[in-house]
């Protein structure tokens, strides 16, 4: 009998470690409420991811990444989206949300992504920043029907600007 996969789900919001702490480490940011979500662009789905975190998606494992995207030819396209969700006087909502492009060929192990553009969009994502500008209209969409399907909630409570910003023409 085929063992059905375990849906994941976006990191929860939880209540501040440090409340009423004003040692060491007050005023950083928490890791606790970014999800990374993976989408295949060919394949039309986005999974949440949490390998992501340490580049050990599915995706990622076992491909070699180079810096130039020409040194990878015939490469799928991947987008690495890092989510971050806050509450706000609605509820819980879609606060930071940035792309990250990533390519990979399985046949020749090898893929192209920015490391640094993924460390500083994660970053941004944190800070409730939203860059999906650059993305292709279908990524847009899968990501868009996602972020509904995952919680139409959250996805009513998020800014204009995210839901400006995935709007397809």
């Amino acid at each position: 009998m085929e063992q059905k996969k375990k849906k994941v789900g976006f990191n929860i919001i939880k209540t501040d470690p440090l409340d009423n702490h004003k040692g060491f480490g007050k005023g950083s940011l928490t890791l606790d409420n970014i999800s990374p979500v993976i989408i295949d662009v060919e394949e039309g789905e986005a999974v949440i991811d949490v390998g992501a975190m340490h580049a050990r998606s599915v995706a990622e494992k076992g491909i070699k990444f180079l810096p130039n995207k020409e040194d990878v030819p015939d490469a799928k396209p991947y987008w690495l989206i890092w989510v971050t969700i806050d509450r706000n006087e609605n509820g819980p909502y879609y606060a930071g949300v940035t792309a990250c492009e990533m390519t990979i060929n399985r046949e020749i192990r090898r893929g192209y992504k920015s490391l640094p553009e993924h460390v500083n969009r994660m970053d941004k994502s944190l800070k409730r920043y939203i860059i999906v500008d650059h993305m292709d209209d279908k990524s847009k969409k899968i990501l868009t029907d996602f972020l509904k399907a995952h919680n139409e909630a959250f996805w009513e409570n998020s800014s204009e600007e995210l839901k400006n910003g995935l709007a397809v023409q």
